[in-house]
């Protein structure tokens, strides 16, 4: 598996024979025993380039997750417990920032007070080497398969809206009725379409409204101000809705699933701050998470 994830990341198979110090024949027969092991071609090998197959891509990504871990597990009883100490850089969005990830690094930095957090709030995506960050937590369906993802926890939606919204405006029973509600959209993600899942089945409506913004926590002012409807991630809008400042709405359709992923660059050299810092958010946002509970 690394003589595969190498060969992809270098382009050729002597890149990844130079790098790994192999010969390329041994690469070759690296390669063709993955392949057999997982029943399926991985790479197209042409003499001028390489590319993966269907199969390949899928591959790929579980590939560098074993990797991680058994770099992990070496890791664990080979290097010395020292405090994790040194800068980190993270990556997040406005809205988890904001509403999760300041407690979680709080609550870090007390348990291991030599690492300080550079925290950038970003609404777009970065790129890891250019803009020198170590960690991103990333909402996504389709993460780029050249990074290194460890997952942390789901990441679901709830359709809410402010009681003085609902005063002047009854509530939809259906899915189809948010099409004459005044629905606050996010720039980028449901624009206009909105997904959901209702008994078993995808279901898709077209919204619209007179607000829109490119991130979450402008939309959750909004809505707590009464504009209208809003589809919101349930770290950010749950607590409001347990509060009863908000009200959610077609309990019955669950809004379309995404996952909340930590990513960085490279697992080569991992310094203890940033293995620590995964370890920490896996534990802090576990498979379901406590701003799910009751909603």
């Amino acid at each position: 598996m690394r003589v595969f994830v190498t060969v992809v990341d270098l382009g050729s198979q002597s890149a990844a024979a130079d790098h790994l110090d192999l010969s390329r024949p041994v690469v070759s027969r690296y390669l063709a025993e993955l392949e057999d092991w997982v029943g399926a071609r991985l790479m197209h090998r042409t003499t001028r380039k390489l590319s993966l197959t269907a199969a390949g891509s899928e591959i790929l990504p579980r590939c560098r997750q074993m990797l991680e871990l058994s770099t992990d597990m070496q890791a664990a009883v080979s290097e010395p417990h020292d405090a994790p100490r040194g800068l980190l850089r993270i990556s997040v969005s406005t809205s988890f920032g904001q509403a999760q990830l300041a407690d979680a690094m709080a609550a870090y930095v007390k348990r291991y007070p030599g690492v300080s957090i550079d925290l950038q709030m970003l609404d777009r995506t970065v790129n890891l080497v250019d803009e020198r960050i170590d960690l991103a937590i990333r909402t996504s369906n389709d993460l780029d398969p050249n990074l290194i993802a460890r997952r942390l926890t789901v990441c679901r939606s709830v359709v809410c809206a402010a009681p003085a919204y609902l005063r002047d405006n009854p509530p939809p029973q259906r899915v189809e009725e948010l099409s004459r509600h005044n629905c606050l959209t996010h720039s980028y993600f449901g624009k206009s379409l909105w997904h959901f899942e209702e008994d078993g089945e995808p279901v898709s409506v077209p919204v619209q409204g007179n607000i829109s913004a490119n991130e979450a926590s402008t939309l959750l002012r909004a809505t707590l101000a009464g504009a209208g409807v809003a589809m919101l991630p349930t770290y950010q809008a749950g607590v409001h809705v347990h509060a009863g400042e908000l009200v959610r709405l077609l309990p019955d359709a669950e809004p379309r699933q995404m996952n909340i992923y930590a990513v960085y660059a490279s697992r080569k050299h991992m310094p203890a701050a940033l293995r620590s810092m995964l370890d920490f958010l896996v534990e802090r946002f576990p498979e379901n998470p406590k701003w799910d509970i009751g909603l």
